[in-house]
């Protein structure tokens, strides 16, 4: 449980990134924040409107620097209480002066992490789901990460789960009141109507949680293996779509022994890019386990690269059961001229084999090509906004079990509870979870007390 003077604390923190830099942007938010902006710079800005002022240490009077600051009275600021800032050159020796000064004035203290957001959602600024956006936008390395969190700090999430909630609470008065009220003389089809609803409301989130987890996918990176038999040139495709030596490339077979990763953008999509080791029968007990582990990525990846030596038919038949609709056939070392082009791998599956040659970079663009269409086909975001978070899919799946429970409810009180254990499920994703947003459905739709 947080300490409850943690609330009544102005609390400040540098908001850009510590180190050398033009600019840094120290912010404030609390009851104290107007006031630390007067002992430093002797006089309060007009609300938001920069100002610039000479800051000085409160104490010794020492010119720290000369910048701009600003002041957000509340609730009219991002974390609903009173915010300010101070834009200063961004030297160490700057933002230290200014830290230590301000950590000296009474009634401040340095902010925990995530504590501005966690005060923003304390005072309805934003929801549980928002700030997490917030913190995944923070956090986007892609064009299409940063799309997503920035469709969830806008509230496009919460206000599908706030929907869904609104609904279940609507329908549960109408229940409540038929259990409560009887004398109100409600209709006998309010049952029917509230199980309608009740089942509706399931298929949408049922529908809503079969997206094959794009949404966590965007977040943490498109998972696609790299495997195949030893020398096919694997590590060398990994180093070239990665355009650094990432792995250790040699002539003889067998160097990969371990998964090797990296992070990519192909497309703006997160791309998780693993090297494995070559599929054949192990000559040891390391061996033996480098590829048991290869065959475990495969089977896990949300996409597979499976390549092939060009030259090499003999070695395919070590790929069956991993060539499906989630893999993309690599025929390697065309430069070697094989007889027939390497065109026997059409016949493995997953459609004809992209002929390439990663020691010439013949066919790579082509590859690059059909990697970014294959994961944009699979993980692009559609109208709807998508789970982006473990928590919030197990919510989900608990509030369609307390549906399903409903629908096999004999007794209304029984029934009830189960709308009440879907409800209280939907608002633990944003955080909303309150009784009185049911006494005061219950008031307005049936005017109880009138």
């Amino acid at each position: 449980m947080r300490d409850a003077s943690a609330v009544t604390d102005t609390i400040f923190a540098l908001a850009t990134a510590p180190g050398r830099a033009g600019i840094a942007v120290l912010r404030l938010s609390g009851p104290e924040a107007g006031a630390a902006l007067e002992a430093l710079a002797g006089k309060k800005p007009p609300p938001r409107r920069a100002t610039l002022a000479q800051f000085r240490d409160p104490q010794s009077g020492e010119a720290i620097d000369d910048g701009l600051m600003l002041l957000f009275p509340a609730p009219r600021s991002v974390t609903g209480e009173e915010v300010a800032e101070l834009q200063v050159h961004g030297s160490r020796a700057v933002v230290a002066a200014l830290l230590a000064a301000l950590a000296r004035l009474p009634g401040l203290r340095p902010a925990e992490p995530g504590e501005f957001t966690r005060r923003a959602f304390e005072h309805g600024k934003l929801d549980l789901t928002a700030a997490e956006g917030l913190a995944d936008l923070v956090a986007a390395e892609t064009a299409a990460q940063r799309r997503q969190a920035l469709r969830q700090l806008e509230g496009e999430l919460g206000r599908l789960y706030e929907g869904w909630r609104e609904r279940l609470l609507r329908a549960l008065a109408r229940l409540e009141a038929e259990i409560d009220f009887p004398e109100e003389g409600l209709p006998p089809e309010l049952w029917r109507s509230v199980a309608a609803e009740a089942a509706s409301l399931r298929g949408e989130i049922a529908a809503h949680l079969a997206d094959g987890n794009r949404g966590e996918r965007l977040r943490d990176g498109v998972a696609v293996a790299i495997i195949g038999p030893p020398n096919a040139g694997k590590s060398s495709l990994m180093n070239a779509l990665a355009r650094r030596d990432v792995a250790i490339t040699a002539a003889s077979a067998g160097t990969t022994r371990d998964i090797i990763e990296v992070a990519l953008d192909l497309g703006g999509y997160p791309v998780l890019l693993a090297d494995t080791a070559g599929l054949r029968e192990a000559g040891d007990e390391i061996e033996a386990e480098g590829v048991r582990r290869a065959r475990a990525r495969a089977e896990a990846a949300d996409l597979r690269l499976v390549v092939v030596d060009a030259s090499r038919q003999e070695e395919a038949a070590s790929l069956a059961g991993l060539i499906d609709d989630a893999a993309i056939l690599v025929a390697n070392k065309i430069d070697l001229e094989p007889a027939d082009g390497g065109r026997w791998a059409d016949g493995l599956g997953a459609g004809p084999a992209l002929r390439l040659s990663v020691r010439t970079g013949e066919g790579m663009g082509g590859l690059l090509m059909r990697l970014e269409d294959e994961v944009a086909r699979r993980f692009a975001p559609g109208a709807a906004p998508l789970i982006t978070r473990a928590r919030h899919r197990q919510a989900l799946e608990e509030c369609v079990a307390a549906l399903d429970r409903f629908a096999r409810a004999a007794l209304a009180e029984l029934a009830a509870e189960d709308l009440r254990a879907a409800t209280r499920a939907l608002g633990r994703i944003t955080g909303r979870v309150d009784v009185e947003d049911m006494l005061d459905i219950i008031f307005r739709e049936f005017c109880i007390g009138k």
